[in-house]
């Protein structure tokens, strides 16, 4: 960690995490909107660009325990800012590359870096040692506020600057914003140097080894692949699929996503507070059923912009609540000497759905014209997660028993 006397400060971490959050998921579930801009200028189908978004994802949960390893071993920090100048990189890059194979490579390299670096699994970590263990899943929770709190901001930010000023434009914008102010709340994260315990001081291969090797670590693993499916075909493929359904007017798009974000603001919230009083396993598998039900609802009802507005408030609610819940049985059964780093291991396999979502959804279009068969697949997932959650144990492993705290 960086060698300094000042103390973490709760208040200041979830600041200026909060900000960093924001900016890093508000930009990103706004790819949508440049689906069709960017197809459309340069003469490419919807599954290139969706293979693009989904190599983005696939690299984002990749790169994930990496850079959580550098997190809990050198400071938060230094990740943010790396994280920041990448980010930047693959918007300027996604605005100006037309060559498809290399649109694909370095957009999905940067930004999936550039997330990695910025996004819940970097600074889960700092979160956990700065909250004490009373108030440690609350902390989760405003975290998981604060970035659908950006999704809710900037959604109509940038609907209206594709609009005004050009997708070329909007995207030079947004990377401007992403480096001005990311970079000082990333110096706001400095961290006192750690003091070494005494006694043997598990590995990070040993806790690679031990959360691998973990029934319950494999079940949160299992669910949040579903988790990433889920979300990122809604995200990216809501707007397309509403235009392709009649529903022509972008700004019920823009709403229905936006809506998405402001009730997850309470949503992410009210899971981190329910997360201290009620087994978070329990709370992971009512969630997930809710999904499938509140989709199968969404395809067996005529649509109409109501029923998209009710979609999106109910996903809401239910869209980044598991991040509080699952990154706060991470931290209760391991402790806190590795946790962005196995937080960032469980977040691959959400990568991994998103990979497949967002792929699959563009490539089930092309080929069928319809994306029903991906909506059914999201369903079935729901269910799926919900039963893999049930079974898992919450209780400190007897290493970390001490530690946990």
């Amino acid at each position: 960690m960086t060698a300094t006397a000042r103390p973490l400060d709760l208040k200041t971490v979830l600041l200026a995490t909060g900000v960093v959050l924001t900016l890093a998921m508000g930009v990103r579930h706004g790819f949508g909107f440049w689906m069709q801009p960017i197809a459309q200028a340069n003469g490419w189908n919807r599954e290139t660009y969706s293979l693009a978004m989904a190599l983005q994802n696939l690299l984002w949960g990749a790169f994930g325990p990496f850079a959580g390893m550098v997190a809990d071993r050198w400071g938060t920090m230094r990740v943010v800012l790396f994280g920041a100048v990448a980010y930047m990189g693959g918007l300027v890059w996604m605005a100006t590359v037309t060559q498809p194979a290399l649109f694909i490579a370095g957009s999905g390299v940067l930004i999936g870096l550039g997330l990695a670096c910025t996004a819940f699994g970097a600074v889960s970590g700092i979160i956990g040692r700065a909250a004490p263990p009373e108030k440690r899943s609350w902390a989760f929770g405003i975290s998981g506020a604060a970035s659908s709190f950006g999704q809710f901001l900037l959604m109509p930010v940038e609907q209206t600057l594709i609009t005004q000023v050009g997708w070329q434009n909007a995207l030079y914008l947004l990377a401007s914003a992403v480096v001005f102010l990311m970079v000082p709340m990333a110096l706001r994260l400095r961290e006192p140097a750690t003091q070494k315990a005494a006694g043997h001081q598990q590995s990070i291969r040993e806790a690679f080894a031990e959360a691998a090797g973990n029934r319950s670590f494999l079940l949160l693993v299992a669910g949040y692949f579903v988790c990433g499916f889920q979300l990122v075909f809604i995200g990216v493929h809501m707007p397309a699929y509403l235009k392709d359904k009649g529903i022509a007017d972008p700004k019920v798009a823009v709403m229905a996503l936006a809506l998405i974000g402001l009730f997850n603001i309470f949503g992410s919230y009210l899971a981190g507070q329910l997360g201290g009083r009620l087994p978070k396993r329990y709370l992971l598998s009512f969630i997930y059923f809710a999904r499938a039900a509140v989709i199968a609802l969404f395809v067996a009802l005529p649509l109409s912009p109501l029923s998209v507005y009710l979609f999106a408030a109910a996903m809401g609610v239910l869209w980044l609540s598991t991040v509080p819940l699952t990154n706060g049985i991470i931290a209760g059964i391991f402790g806190l000497s590795h946790m962005s780093m196995l937080a960032g291991m469980v977040f691959f396999s959400h990568q991994i759905g998103s990979f497949l979502g967002v792929w699959l959804g563009g490539y089930v279009f092309d080929t069928r014209g319809s994306y029903d068969m991906v909506w059914g697949i999201s369903i079935a997932l729901g269910v799926f997660a919900g039963l893999a959650n049930l079974p898992i144990n919450e209780r400190a492993l007897a290493r970390t028993q001490l530690k946990a705290a």
